[in-house]
């Protein structure tokens, strides 16, 4: 195996001048550096990543804990998170904690023995728990998706309010009245951020969130199906349904198939978050798209400044808007539909 020593002789430098050009610090004229890097190609040397850790204090290993990695719209971001974090020189860790605080605190004690340094979270609930565990070892921090109440942290995530206010308006546009909520867990912020724009859309139409069609549970297909149920029970029926987000819609329209209703003739259906082409459902949802990708590139490179003494001096909060995209799952209530000729 090749050493430093060896890349050294061949390219006709000392060995700090190949640690320059390995560790990129210090001058090095370009001459120099393109012998550098051509002796270490044609020798396959390899850098002692462990001995430039105990250097230099870093591992340049970041983790990222999800949710629910099954979900696309946490897929896509950890893609973001994994390319950003490549390009300049990290590798990446990620841990799916199926949103259980308890699995997301043991996360993050087995990530602290292996000297991450860095960490980018989507909590599973709102409790500070977890943040107490890294601040104590003063690890840098960003949030993901959700956010921590009363707690000062870097943060990158969507607006939910306003996406569930514009998708609820485009209803009421449409004419409907009795718009079901189906939403994900009481003490996740994106939830009730979702149900605060559910309300305030009926507040600005004069009406009164409607008696029995809120439901809270889980960011899951059989979470959606049992509260779509019993959101049916209601009398008189709902004509449309909000879902906070994809999996909660798929397990909707299972309870809608099941009591022989259509979407949209006899319920419309809007939700936050796309479907992959592998859970295409006909008709497709009208959606509130979170730009996935970019909030896991914005929210590494605000880590990776951290980690390098940058950025503003308080936590950094970045809201980043939805994009709508209206389809065939939306229509007028029943009975409301001009006659077909």
């Amino acid at each position: 195996m090749s050493t430093i020593a060896d890349v050294a002789k061949r390219a006709g430098v000392s060995k700090m001048t190949v640690s320059r050009v390995i560790n990129n610090s210090g001058y090095i004229s370009q001459d120099t550096r393109s012998r550098v890097e051509e002796a270490i190609a044609e020798l396959g040397y390899i850098p002692n990543a462990l001995a430039r850790s105990l250097r230099f204090k870093q591992t340049q290993t970041i983790a990222l804990i999800v949710t629910d990695i099954t979900n696309p719209f946490f897929t896509t971001i950890a893609r973001g998170v994994e390319d950003t974090a490549s390009e300049l020189g990290f590798s990446v860790i990620f841990c799916n904690t199926d949103e259980s605080p308890e699995e997301e605190q043991e996360y993050i004690r087995v990530l602290m023995q292996k000297q991450i340094d860095g960490l980018l979270l989507v909590p599973a609930r709102s409790r500070p728990d977890s943040v107490a565990l890294l601040q104590d070892k003063t690890i840098p921090l960003v949030l993901l998706d959700r956010q921590l109440p009363g707690q000062s942290i870097d943060s990158v995530r969507c607006d939910s309010e306003l996406g569930a206010y514009r998708l609820v308006r485009h209803l009421l546009d449409l004419g409907h009245r009795r718009i079901a909520m189906l939403s994900g867990p009481a003490d996740v912020t994106t939830a009730a951020d979702r149900v605060a724009g559910w309300q305030r859309a009926l507040r600005e139409a004069g009406l009164d969130a409607p008696a029995g069609l809120l439901e809270y549970g889980t960011y899951s297909v059989e979470s959606g199906y049992a509260m779509a149920r019993r959101a049916l029970e209601a009398s008189p029926r709902p004509t449309a349904f909000f879902t906070a987000n994809n999996f909660i819609a798929v397990g909707a329209v299972r309870a809608l198939v099941e009591r022989g209703l259509r979407v949209p003739e006899d319920v419309s259906f809007v939700t936050f978050d796309d479907l992959p082409p592998t859970m295409v459902i006909d008709p497709f949802f009208t959606s509130a798209m979170q730009p996935a990708y970019e909030m896991g590139r914005q929210a590494t490179l605000l880590l990776l400044d951290r980690l390098e003494g940058k950025g503003p001096d308080g936590p950094q909060e970045t809201i980043l808007p939805p994009e709508f995209v209206f389809r065939r799952s939306s229509g007028p209530p029943p009975g409301t539909r001009p006659a077909e000729d």
